[in-house]
């Protein structure tokens, strides 16, 4: 039975699975009437009142990252986002599908329109941002059994890292933006500064090869 105290969950649409604005309940992640027997269940986790609860059937991540970016800092109330990448169909929810509010930041609407942010919409918990083809989960909501698995969750680099809020001297790659399309700053690892240029000078005689 859905909820009656959400003021933003479920697209206003009461458990329905009809019509345009329910569409996406019938595709990975969320298909609602999919019971996912065959589901591996790696990890489990939950938003902070329990209400919204999830599967992980991947072992880790296809990426982790911690992201410095002002939306993610006003969003999170943090100082950073901890985001990990995942496949739609790597995520079964187990309850409260009914319960997840949206949020679009560029049109600031409350519409399940991609790519959005999904959150507990009783206790307001971020639950992952859904982009069109992946989604980044938020591993603070994980129950790790070990340290073995939260050091699955590991990141790679940092992103919008000039915008930090505090220093991380961690000796990852340090991003001024999205990872492989802007600049590492003087702060990244030597080979990683080292791949970039190569990389991009790959790209420059590519171009010049096209040009001739």
């Amino acid at each position: 039975m859905a909820s009656t105290y959400r003021a933003n969950g479920d697209n206003g649409d009461e458990g329905s699975t009809e019509g345009e604005l329910n569409e996406w309940k019938h595709r990975a992640p969320y298909r609602v009437h999919d019971k996912q027997e065959h589901f591996k269940a790696r990890y489990e986790g939950s938003c902070h009142c329990g209400k919204i609860t999830y599967q992980l059937s991947r072992e880790k991540p296809l990426d982790a990252k911690y992201c410095h970016c002002t939306t993610c800092q006003k969003i999170h109330g943090a100082p950073f986002q901890w985001a990990a990448i995942f496949h739609k169909d790597d995520i079964n929810f187990t309850s409260g599908i009914h319960d997840l509010g949206w949020y679009e930041s560029s049109e600031k609407t409350t519409v399940h329109k991609l790519p959005c942010k999904v959150s507990c919409a009783y206790c307001r918990t971020p639950i992952m941002d859904e982009g069109r083809n992946m989604i980044l989960l938020f591993p603070t909501l994980i129950d790790f059994k070990d340290p073995a698995d939260r050091k699955n969750f590991e990141i790679s680099c940092h992103m919008f890292y000039p915008r930090r809020v505090l220093d991380i001297n961690d000796g990852k790659p340090k991003w001024t933006g999205i990872n492989d399309s802007s600049d590492l700053i003087a702060d990244s690892p030597q080979e990683a500064v080292n791949e970039l240029k190569r990389k991009r000078q790959e790209e420059e005689d590519k171009k010049d090869q096209k040009d001739e």
